[in-house]
């Protein structure tokens, strides 16, 4: 299992979440398996996205269409400047 970690800053969170949740890179036709979704309780203008991947050619597809859409003017509308972003590859959990 890999992750994609999106940690970015948001104008509103509102708004972001509005875009998000319209799909405009339809996350399971490009393999998203599932996400999480969190933000600092003390920072409401920052989101973290956990989105989950079978394999790693799929995980680095959808980040190079995420940079396009970064760039386009509806994002810009609701993304603050200089978004992270990392494949992640799981070695371990552990739940107690």
């Amino acid at each position: 299992m890999l992750t994609v970690r999106i940690e970015h800053s948001v104008r509103d969170f509102a708004a972001w979440k509005q875009v998000f949740d319209a799909d405009p890179l339809q996350r399971k036709e490009s393999g998203v398996l599932g996400y999480r979704i969190q933000r600092p309780i003390d920072d409401d203008g920052h989101a973290l996205l956990d989105l989950q991947f079978g394999d790693r050619d799929s995980a680095e597809t959808f980040v190079e269409r995420l940079a396009v859409l970064w760039a386009s003017p509806q994002a810009a509308a609701v993304l603050g400047p200089s978004p992270r972003i990392r494949i992640l590859e799981e070695v371990e959990e552990v739940v107690i």
